[in-house]
């Protein structure tokens, strides 16, 4: 495949953005910020191009990882070290894992993903509320995420299964057992007669 070539004063950024909202919250974080001019987002290739003959490539990738919390890879300009050493240099694995987290509504479900998306390296989120199954994929600590989960959700979760190297189709599958321990909170039993722990919204 041709490189694609690109002219001076524009930094290509590898992110992951899979939805409008990411875009916006990308657009936020480089609003304004020294020497961009502008910035487009290419949600397909899963790139970020920033105009701005002043900006620094390096600046504006810290930027984009300290506000999102998210892997920020740059593309182009290749930094003058980077360039050297970029043939031993290997991406980071992504790989998916399923969860099984207690969930009693589409609250507690939404709840439990945008926890899920606060925790670096997540790219992917898929939640099935019926089976109390969640899907994650990424390159991020496991151990750290089932720890995130039980703090800022207050649920615990445990790993049923871990799909390595996703990206070349799969790869090896294991069963962990890996759970953090937390007190659930459930609804008061005055709301939901035929089910106590339930959840009800007034």
């Amino acid at each position: 495949m041709e490189e694609i070539k690109y002219p001076n004063g524009v930094i290509v950024l590898r992110l992951f953005v899979h939805c409008e909202g990411c875009g916006i919250e990308v657009l936020k974080c480089l609003r304004g910020f020294e020497g961009v001019e502008g910035v487009e987002i290419d949600v397909e290739n899963q790139k970020v191009i920033v105009h701005g003959e002043n900006a620094d490539p390096i600046k504006v990738a810290e930027r984009l990882r300290k506000k999102t919390g998210k892997y920020v890879e740059i593309i182009h300009p290749v930094p003058a070290k980077a360039e050297k050493e970029k043939k031993k240099v290997e991406p980071p694995k992504v790989f998916e894992v399923v969860l099984k987290i207690n969930m009693h509504c589409e609250g507690c479900a939404k709840e439990v993903k945008h926890c899920i998306y606060d925790m670096e390296g997540v790219q992917t989120v898929d939640v099935e509320m019926e089976k109390n199954v969640v899907k994650v994929k990424g390159n991020m600590d496991l151990q750290k995420l089932v720890e995130l989960i039980s703090k800022k959700c207050g649920r615990s979760a445990e790993i049923l299964k871990q799909s390595e190297s996703v990206e070349n189709g799969g790869g090896r599958e294991g069963e962990c057992c890996c759970s953090c321990a937390s007190q659930q909170v459930y609804a008061p039993q005055l709301f939901s007669d035929e089910n106590p722990n339930s959840c009800y919204v007034m």
